[in-house]
């Protein structure tokens, strides 16, 4: 790790040596599984190495998959029941997949919380977390591209209309929908790019995670209390650190096989639970589904895109400012990306000169208030736009824009934080008495 000083690999025997001096990868291992990581890590800390499997898991099964995948509108949805049912293992193949994905997103739902509570965006970790989010951004491309592959009728109707929002753009809508679609609407050409887009992207998510990994090993790993590894001495550090390897290494793999219990338990006994039935009825562009719901990592954000119609007072100011350039479609679509967009600029928004939420008393309240609303943005975008949804759909998308873009901001300077501990290892014998050297033992697991 960049700044804080710690042993580095040294080769010793000759071919070491002679491996070290042409293409030291040795080195390079041995500085990412000894890197000096802040002893007082909780457990809130062991989704980084789940996103890891899940992405692998991903790329495996997404490979084989595809050898027996056929990417046409004709072929597309008997060549999943080919696999489902021909292929040896394919339906195991295809369920690990399908809620793999499921997996994946709720596990980096639950890392961009974590790093919302304890501030790991904070400075100086700004492009970690911007790195962080193109790869969720990524993540969304690539699943919703996987979703229109088994061509059902969700998965047709579902594409239609997400790929009909780029229309909603004035001006270049039409032609930048043609282009996506590769014609005038969603067909065969929209299925091979599709496909072809889906198979490439985990390989861009892959290379923009070795990045992500380099980013926080350069300037050091968060944690609960945000105060920094002391970086003066080695001796310092050592006090305030533990090896990655043999502590959290175990630590996270214990973890990892505790979730892959649940994991596997939903692939084994209800691998279809989040599923939608008609996705298993062919796709029909003459047949429209009676109510079209993405998957449920969409639905926070498909709930505020449709929040906003056209009798709220916010679209109706907009389009009069803009002499009706900008409809409630667009608005909608605005809205949306706009969601992410403040969820990136994070950064720059909290205003507070602490980072963790442990020390932010005001701060807890507003963020789990954030977390009811997201999952309540969850469940209202899975029902049908109208009567109350609509109405709580709308609250809901205004928290979110307010939690960005007013409350954090506010926070900075109403907040009085409580006073963090002077030092990590502080924190660490406040948790587990003076006695505890974080050599050994229970000191080495935080189990907060």
């Amino acid at each position: 790790m960049a700044g804080i000083p710690h042993d580095h690999y040294e080769p010793k025997s000759g071919f070491e040596k002679w491996l070290h001096r042409r293409l030291p990868v040795v080195s390079l291992i041995y500085d990412t599984i000894m890197i000096p990581t802040p002893k007082n890590l909780n457990w809130m800390w062991i989704w980084g190495v789940v996103l890891v499997f899940c992405l692998v898991l991903q790329i495996v099964t997404g490979i084989v998959l595809a050898m027996h995948y056929t990417p046409h509108v004709d072929m597309a949805f008997a060549s999943v029941e080919h696999i489902m049912r021909n292929v040896n293992g394919g339906h195991m193949l295809r369920y690990i997949h399908q809620n793999g994905a499921m997996f994946f997103f709720a596990a980096v739902y639950l890392h961009i919380f974590r790093g919302l509570y304890y501030g790991s965006y904070k400075a100086p970790r700004e492009v970690t977390w911007i790195i962080g989010m193109l790869i969720y951004v990524l993540m969304m491309a690539t699943a919703f591209m996987g979703y229109v592959l088994p061509w059902g009728q969700m998965s047709f109707w579902g594409a239609t209309v997400i790929t009909g929002l780029f229309g909603a753009i004035p001006g270049i809508g039409g032609d930048l929908q043609t282009w996506l679609l590769g014609g005038p609407a969603v067909d065969n050409p929209t299925l091979t790019r599709f496909f072809s887009l889906h198979y490439l992207l985990p390989f861009v998510i892959l290379a923009l995670v070795i990045v992500h990994v380099w980013a926080f090993h350069t300037t050091g790993n968060g944690n609960p209390t945000g105060v920094e590894v002391r970086r003066a001495s080695r001796a310092e550090a050592q006090k305030d650190t533990l090896p990655f390897w043999p502590y959290f290494v175990i630590k996270d793999l214990f973890a990892l096989a505790v979730v892959l219990v649940v994991f596997f338990a939903v692939v084994g006994f209800m691998p279809n639970f989040m599923g939608h039935p008609d996705n298993y009825i062919e796709a029909n562009p003459l047949v429209t589904p009676a109510h079209i719901v993405p998957e449920w990592y969409f639905l926070p954000f498909y709930a505020i895109l449709r929040a906003f119609t056209a009798d709220v007072w916010a679209v109706q100011l907009v389009q009069f400012v803009t002499f009706g350039i900008v409809d409630a479609k667009f608005f909608g679509v605005l809205a949306m990306f706009g969601s992410m967009l403040v969820l990136a600029l994070v950064p720059w928004l909290d205003t507070s000169s602490v980072r963790s939420g442990r020390y932010r008393p005001m701060f807890r309240w507003w963020f789990w208030l954030f977390i009811v609303n997201f999952v309540v943005l969850t469940w209202v975008g899975s029902r049908p736009a109208e009567g109350i949804y609509s109405s709580i759909a709308l609250i809901g998308s205004a928290y979110w824009f307010a939690y960005f873009l007013i409350i954090l901001p506010l926070l900075g300077v109403l907040e009085k934080p409580l006073p963090p501990p002077a030092t990590i290892e502080e924190d660490f014998r406040d948790h587990y008495g003076p006695d505890a050297h974080g050599k050994g033992g229970a000191a080495a697991t935080p189990a907060e």
